[in-house]
């Protein structure tokens, strides 16, 4: 059902970095949609990775009101829109993180599909230096020229910002311009998709995710996007029987009809090794 839903429909991607390059191919292969790119919104007036704008909204609320935009603009019922947030992973201690969203509005149907994947597959990083030396290990560090970086005069400073270089000349002529006014200058990495293809490729991760979702019908009313919204904990230590942190089951509820169904013992197992147990192993 869901592919005939959005079958021979336009789509518009919200985006201004080339994204378009890894979702629409999957979106038109497997929802049969026409996928264009709003020309009339600028994504970056909701807040830009090197911090001329701030976002003033969390990643979901950014995204959702980044495809509202361009649907209303284009007047166009179905949309799509990915945002991207950086920084510290929440459980990998000293490792930063790639933590994507992708947003699917469906107006005509009321429906809405949010994709995630947080992974630490990302060259997120930023440094001050002083010298050409210090510079040129950096670059090297994060896979440029490949990927793209962004010189300034301090980490907070925007008023002299040069983006989106993946020159050695221009890196250099970059820098020594900055660094001959300042006695220091920001590096760090430019994270928009198009100068970043390991941003690029989590983005296109998170759009098979998408997909999967969307393919995902309710058994009772057929309605797309049946997918996993809760982690149930509590598996039994084999041991002593009490319940542990690990996952005991998974909740899949559909957002047409509500209907809910649980998926018990997902990772193959009844039990729980002691190991893992607060109670055997405090």
């Amino acid at each position: 059902m869901s592919t005939l839903l959005f079958k021979n429909r336009k789509l518009v991607i919200a985006t201004k970095h080339k994204k378009e390059k890894v979702i629409a191919p999957l979106l038109e292969k497997h929802l049969g949609v026409t996928c264009f790119v709003d020309k009339k919104n600028d994504t970056d007036s909701l807040g830009t990775f090197s911090g001329e704008i701030e976002r003033k909204l969390d990643p979901v609320s950014n995204l959702r009101k980044k495809c509202l935009l361009a649907m209303d603009a284009n007047n166009c019922d179905l949309g799509v829109a990915s945002e991207g947030s950086f920084g510290p992973h929440p459980t990998i201690f000293f490792a930063h993180a790639d933590d994507e969203f992708l947003i699917f509005i469906d107006k005509k149907n009321n429906l809405e599909i949010i994709a995630r994947e947080l992974s630490i597959e990302t060259n997120f990083n930023g440094k001050t230096i002083e010298t050409e030396e210090e510079l040129l290990d950096f670059a090297a560090s994060v896979n440029f020229p490949s990927h793209g970086l962004i010189l300034k005069k301090t980490k907070e400073d925007q008023t002299q910002i040069s983006k989106g270089i993946t020159e050695l000349n221009i890196l250099k002529k970059t820098f020594k311009k900055l660094i001959n006014k300042f006695n220091s200058v920001y590096v760090e990495t430019d994270m928009r998709a198009m100068y970043n293809p390991t941003r690029m490729n989590i983005i296109k991760k998170t759009t098979e995710k998408l997909v999967e979702k969307a393919n995902s019908c309710c058994p009772e009313c057929n309605t797309p996007g049946f997918s996993l919204t809760t982690i149930k904990k509590g598996l039994k230590c084999k041991l002593c029987g009490l319940p542990t942190k690990s996952t005991l089951s998974y909740l899949y509820k559909c957002q047409g009809c509500q209907y809910i169904t649980e998926e018990k013992y997902p990772h193959k197992k009844t039990t729980e090794d002691p190991m893992y147990c607060d109670y055997c192993n405090p």
